[in-house]
């Protein structure tokens, strides 16, 4: 019987849960995480407006295991060794037949100042701050924006603070007190987005000119004060910051054998298995992926990348080597509160549906309908 092992409890290791069981039904599959619990990080930009409560972003994986037949270990992961073979945790360490790592990346801090600055995406505390800060602003100007790893282009995320711009703006309309704040969005890039299609940062950008979102765009970033964004081309005062900064690879990775990218993620090559590795993978936003330039970490790449490699893993016990390449697919709805714009890149092209409030609603159905499956 195969002893299979899967580090985390995010969007890649729930997928590679369910993929690993289909594919080995009979496999021992152990799951080391620090909780047995699952945050959906997507639903955060809704914490501010109080259309969710952090309660609710919060899923028990109890049953999820129960019926997957999974058995779970408390841990933070510390090191692995002898080439995936030993997971070394905080808590004692785990021996395995394969491994699939799925325990995410981290956001890279390193600019002056950032402890200035929400970063939304670090989860239920932080946009519940942004919430609380709401609350309490009686009026001045919040600053948006992020930043992203130079060597490392597809670690970023942008969408959400897209989302969290325009929320926060329909939220302080609805309050009657859109008037009383002045938004500003800033990137180092001249036309962020374009990752997500050649024609979104335009319309993007047209979209804040509508709402009177003043734009600082093109200048690299040099830090924070206290409130004050600080760039090359100049300053913006602001009485709240917001930044999404770029992502690297997880702390554990830093003193053991796995290759890395130049960007600090785990190098993978094009059937997410581990560069020089046996039989064990990497899915999500820990692992760095050869594929087209517009590739981004975010949920649903996170999930396709997990069932790519939760069958290469199951191919290569069996002695296969018929692997399955990454499906790349980029998949998002731009919420804004009311409305949502619906953009999807593939290798053929990128469709784009102009905002509608079909899409906030089909946003907000597929949060539910996603989620069942590990309530």
């Amino acid at each position: 019987m195969e002893n299979i092992t899967i580090l985390g409890t995010g969007f890649a290791a729930l997928t590679a849960i369910k993929e690993t069981r289909k594919q080995l039904p009979n496999a021992k599959i152990t799951v080391i995480a620090p909780k047995k619990q699952m945050v959906y990080l997507p639903s955060l930009i809704w914490l501010p407006s109080r259309l969710r409560k952090g309660d609710d972003l919060k899923v028990d994986l109890t049953n999820y295991f129960n019926r997957q037949t999974v058995e779970y270990i408390q841990g933070r992961v510390t090191g692995i060794e002898e080439q995936g073979r030993l997971i070394k945790t905080d808590q004692g360490s785990h021996r395995n037949d394969g491994l699939i790592i799925a325990t995410g990346g981290r956001f890279i801090k390193k600019l002056p100042g950032i402890e200035h600055a929400i970063t939304p995406c670090e989860g239920i505390d932080a946009a519940e701050a942004i919430k609380d800060r709401l609350d309490n602003l009686a009026g001045g100007t919040i600053a948006i924006g992020f930043g992203g790893n130079p060597k490392e282009p597809s670690a970023m995320r942008g969408g959400p603070m897209f989302e969290f711009l325009f929320g926060i703006d329909t939220l302080l309309r609805r309050q009657g007190r859109r008037h009383q704040f002045e938004l500003v969005f800033f990137n180092p890039a001249p036309k962020p987005g374009k990752r997500l299609g050649d024609k979104v940062p335009d319309k993007v950008l047209k979209m804040m000119e509508k709402r009177g979102i003043q734009t600082h765009l093109g200048h690299k970033m040099k830090g924070f004060e206290r409130n004050k964004v600080l760039t090359e081309g100049g300053e913006i005062e602001a009485d709240l910051i917001l930044f999404m900064p770029g992502m690297t690879g997880p702390d554990w990775v830093e003193n053991t054998e796995m290759p890395l990218s130049e960007g600090g993620l785990i190098q993978a090559n094009e059937h997410c298995q581990v560069a020089n590795m046996e039989r064990t993978y990497v899915a999500g936003d820990s692992g760095s992926f050869p594929g087209p330039e517009w590739q981004a970490k975010q949920a649903h790449a996170a999930d396709l990348q997990a069932v790519t490699a939760s069958r290469n893993l199951a191919r290569e016990l069996n002695g296969q080597t018929d692997f399955d390449p990454i499906k790349h697919e980029l998949v998002c709805i731009i919420d804004t509160l009311s409305h949502g714009v619906l953009v999807r890149r593939t290798e053929k092209g990128t469709l784009l549906l102009p905002p509608c409030r079909l899409m906030h609603w089909a946003k907000r159905f597929f949060e539910k309908w996603y989620l069942r499956q590990y309530r």
